[in-house]
């Protein structure tokens, strides 16, 4: 009797082989994509008049209250298409995780003082 109680219970606990990851990957990539847009755009409303007149939704706050409510959306935008797109998928979570640090730092760097005045030769 303790042998069949053993079984049912081992099989009960069964996992299943393979959970897919693309929806946790969609939003590491979104977020990845909306850090790298924020430093693209805030460099780009530094560097030119009028992309900063554009992105001037906020006069008190300045190019920064249309930047940072762009890279929102996009952020938003990407992840549903991804998450759409990889929701039963697994996909390959060390590229992706690469991908993501590296748009990670390109919107950290384009957002360092030193680094938008180098770019724009000031």
């Amino acid at each position: 009797m303790n042998d069949t109680t053993t079984t049912t219970r081992k099989s009960a606990t069964t996992v299943p082989e393979s959970i897919p990851n693309g929806p946790g990957a969609a939003a590491i990539l979104a977020a990845g994509i909306g850090c790298a847009t924020f430093g693209i755009l805030a460099l780009a409303g530094d560097a030119f008049p009028t992309v900063s007149n554009l992105l001037n939704f906020y006069k008190p706050s300045g190019a920064l209250s249309g930047v940072s409510t762009v890279a929102v959306a996009v952020w938003l935008v990407a992840w549903f298409f991804l998450s759409r797109s990889w929701a039963t998928k697994t996909v390959a979570l060390a590229k992706i995780n690469v991908v993501s640090f590296i748009l990670l730092a390109i919107g950290v760097l384009l957002t360092f003082p030193p680094v938008m005045d180098l770019i724009q030769g000031k």
